[in-house]
């Protein structure tokens, strides 16, 4: 069952074609990968999906709903999260408080109840505590919680990024090169992490990635692009030997899987 529908999607910055009649379906249940040489375009069709760009043409769909129709500020509440490849985060805020800011779309109570914390308020402000507390162990943040973000590590923010967005309790999970910056250790912890997020909490995820390391051990299936042009979907073997790829990132023969 498709979740994610792209279908003949075209963005042009002035004269800069940036994505060129890109089509994808992304299954419910899959880890898709969406790799290529920079500049390629695989940024840009998360802002297109997040809604920061409108496509000149063609259109896209979640969970049969035409995402179009929605403004960037609504698809959160569709339940679609995503992280950065520059980490987004309050750097003057806590672990855990960064985390429930993930919560926000699941905020059911008035501003009159919190300001004067109403007992509904209270349930919410409980229910949401312990729905944060469950990534915080999912994720082995606990000796940060109360910790600064301003004086964590680079590849802890990384994993505090996508803390705050499995807070949402997402159903399409966007990640925007979740290895970049990390160590080999960190991105095999990574590696886990994303196989779990899919096997046990059931999420659909969507990641950008140039570690092919990464993309072969995680992903279902990969859709490889260049100058905003699809060259091949497939899965990640299919697509490394591709020779459009192939060319793509070496010029000539091979492409490195590490």
């Amino acid at each position: 069952m498709s979740l994610l529908s792209l279908s003949d999607v075209t963005l042009r910055f002035g004269g800069v074609v940036a994505v060129n009649n890109v089509s994808l379906e992304v299954q419910q249940g899959e880890v898709f990968g969406l790799v290529g040489p920079n500049g390629a375009g695989k940024s840009t069709l998360f802002n297109l999906i997040s809604r920061f760009y409108d496509p000149a043409e063609g259109s896209i769909s979640f969970n049969n709903q035409n995402l179009l129709k929605l403004g960037s500020d609504q698809v959160p509440s569709q339940g679609i999260a995503r992280t950065f490849q520059n980490i987004e985060l309050f750097e003057h805020a806590t672990v855990l408080q960064n985390l429930l800011v993930g919560r926000h779309r699941h905020r059911k109570t008035s501003m009159l109840s919190e300001i004067f914390f109403t007992p509904k308020a209270r349930r919410e402000e409980r229910r949401h505590r312990e729905a944060v507390e469950r990534v915080i162990d999912f994720l082995d943040l606990q000796p940060y919680r109360e910790k600064m973000i301003a004086g964590l590590p680079y590849g802890v923010r990384k994993v505090v990024e996508l803390g705050r967005a499995l807070a949402s309790e997402p159903k399409l999970l966007l990640l925007d090169e979740p290895a970049s910056g990390l160590s080999v250790e960190e991105t095999q912890d990574m590696a886990y992490w994303i196989e779990d997020i899919q096997k046990q909490m059931g999420i659909t995820v969507l990641m950008v990635e140039h570690d092919m390391g990464l993309v072969s051990s995680v992903c279902n299936r990969v859709l490889a692009l260049n100058d905003g042009k699809e060259l091949t979907t497939g899965t990640p073997t299919e697509v490394q030997a591709h020779p459009s790829v192939v060319e793509a990132y070496l010029g000539t023969s091979g492409i490195s899987k590490t």
